[in-house]
């Protein structure tokens, strides 16, 4: 019965710790999206400002799984290179370890009093920043107080025969004893799927004075291992180099456990000089007061070490993947990959996969549009059956990149996002629509060449109009594409460009309308020649509508 109740107060404060991490994860998303993004944009070929820029993400997003995972997906989308995802990764393991000294502090100590200072703000604040700051105020209450609960449920461990004896052979020091707590920690982080969660309860072990500092320093190592899963699972159907990436933080991990296993006494030796204070030394409650610290240490000093020393071998850390993941021949092509529920992943780093996969689409309609103008404007050596059919070709993917992209950025919208990342993600959906329409008018126009032969539907002035109304259409679409990229849209100026065109469209299609009357075009060619007008017209629409998603 004691044991029963054991493991349900344990699960219970597991639970209770879980949902902290979550929440203030995501409060902590929320409030500094944009430094996220910010810090993403500022990734180079640099490996030292990848680092910074690892370390600091997962400062903010209290998970280097959730940092790993984003990697795996942007690789895979092609926003950063092998070396770069590689240096986020090592980043990420510096970024991890201040989560052990949040949960180093006394734990239980302050946990309630932090819910009661977060519950108001969260519930009654008047802002969405307000209310974020007491969802993660609330939420490291709820972190403390799980582990405060877990803690004390491990207490009674102490003096059971049973227990004291099954870990006498994890608790002893020697090698065979220190390779068992490592394999262990790697299999309860692989199944819990959180290094931070074994972490906390590693720390309510010792704490409680279960297990002695040797024995929770070899069950951290395990878990550095333990945690490269997640990257691992994310990888699957992922590129190239997305497994690449995956597969080298595996490998960072593993080797680093490996040297300080070598030479693991020493290590522990070393955190006891660092740190003052016994780590095993007992309080009269029969407390260990001192071990957190020097767990915190330890996996500090574990990963700032194994990072610095891995900084000038990231070359060959990047070409011993690469070869242990050959792309046999295969050129690939990057695509948006949804890892698992989207609304899981940082929604500011998710919102940027999707500008990246939107990239794409403008791409496309580039190539569209070049397709276009060989028909129209410069002529070429290509059939009008080779262009209609390239031409559907990209309608086609721009159709499904807008289906991807929606979804994706739907499910993305699911998660508690600031003010200005619901703005930015509404306006994906409506930008990625209104693209969309507008390849579908560039290849409607293209296709109309099928109905009626060009050198019949254009000549004489009515092709000069055309191609003026066509170029200054095409125009106002790669000015509008191009201040929306650059963010300096002058909406004031677009709208009125875009009425001078409809204006323009109309005058035209009155002109030929007298044309017509004269008996210079037949009913059909006629008919054509509207049609294009009208497609043009719905390019210069959807155009606007693009220049004012963001507005």
């Amino acid at each position: 019965m004691e044991a029963f109740k054991i493991i349900y107060t344990v699960l219970g404060g597991l639970g209770i710790f879980f949902y902290g991490m979550k929440n203030m994860s995501e409060g902590l998303q929320s409030v500094a999206g944009d430094v996220v993004k910010s810090a993403i944009n500022t990734i180079t070929k640099n490996r030292v400002t990848a680092i910074l820029v690892g370390t600091a993400v997962t400062i903010i997003v209290q998970s280097s799984s959730v940092t790993t995972v984003m990697v795996v997906g942007f690789v895979n989308a092609g926003l950063m290179n092998l070396t770069q995802a590689i240096g986020v990764i090592l980043g990420a393991n510096i970024g991890t370890t201040i989560t052990g000294w949040i949960i180093s502090i006394k734990i239980g100590k302050y946990g309630l009093l932090l819910i009661g200072m977060g519950i108001f703000p969260l519930l009654f604040g008047k802002t969405n920043k307000s209310r974020q700051i007491g969802r993660i105020l609330f939420s490291v209450g709820m972190i403390f107080f799980g582990l405060d609960i877990m803690s004390n449920a491990f207490k009674p461990l102490r003096t059971m025969p049973e227990f004291l004896e099954m870990i006498s052979y994890f608790s002893a020091q020697n090698y065979m004893s220190y390779f068992a707590c490592i394999i262990v920690g790697c299999v309860l982080t692989v199944v819990v799927q959180s290094s931070s969660a074994m972490l906390g309860i590693t720390m309510a072990m010792a704490t409680s004075g279960v297990i002695e500092f040797h024995t929770a320093a070899a069950l951290v190592l395990g878990e550095n291992i333990g945690t490269t899963i997640t990257a691992l699972l994310a990888s699957v159907g992922a590129n190239i180099t997305a497994k690449r990436a995956a597969r080298a933080h595996a490998i960072f991990n593993a080797l680093g456990v490996l040297i300080v296993f070598s030479f693991f006494p020493y290590y522990i030796e070393f955190i006891d000089w660092v740190v003052p204070g016994d780590a095993n030394l007992r309080s009269a409650v029969g407390e260990f007061e001192n071990i957190a610290v020097h767990i915190a240490t330890g996996h500090t000093v574990f990963n700032v070490t194994a990072t610095v020393i891995f900084i000038p071998l990231l070359g060959i850390l990047a070409n011993i993947v690469t070869k242990i993941t050959p792309d046999h021949g295969i050129k690939e092509q990057h695509h948006l990959v949804m890892l698992s529920d989207p609304s899981t992943l940082v929604p500011a780093t998710a919102l940027a996969q999707a500008d990246l996969e939107m990239a794409k689409m403008k791409d496309i309609m580039s190539r569209l549009y070049l397709l276009a103008d060989e028909l129209f404007i410069t002529g070429s050596k290509k059939s009008n059956a080779d262009i209609v059919m390239k031409a559907k070709d990209y309608e086609s993917i721009t159709d499904n990149i807008q289906k991807e992209v929606t979804v994706f950025t739907v499910k993305v919208m699911e998660s508690p996002l600031s003010e200005r990342e619901s703005i930015h993600a509404r306006g994906i959906l409506k930008e990625v629509d209104e693209l969309e329409s507008i390849a579908d008018y560039i290849e409607k126009l293209i296709c109309y060449s099928e109905r009626t032969p060009i050198s019949k539907l254009l000549k004489g002035e009515a092709k000069t109009d055309f191609t003026n109304l066509y170029k200054d259409v095409k125009d106002f679409y790669d000015t509008t594409i191009d201040e929306v990229n650059k963010s300096n849209i002058d909406l004031s100026v677009t709208l009125r460009k875009s009425e001078q065109l409809r204006l323009s469209a109309e005058n035209m299609r009155a002109k030929h309308l007298e044309r017509i009357s004269s008996g210079d075009f037949d009913a059909l060619t006629a008919l054509t020649y509207s049609d294009m007008i009208v497609a043009l017209r719905k390019i210069r629409s959807h155009t606007q509508n693009v220049a004012q998603a963001y507005s």
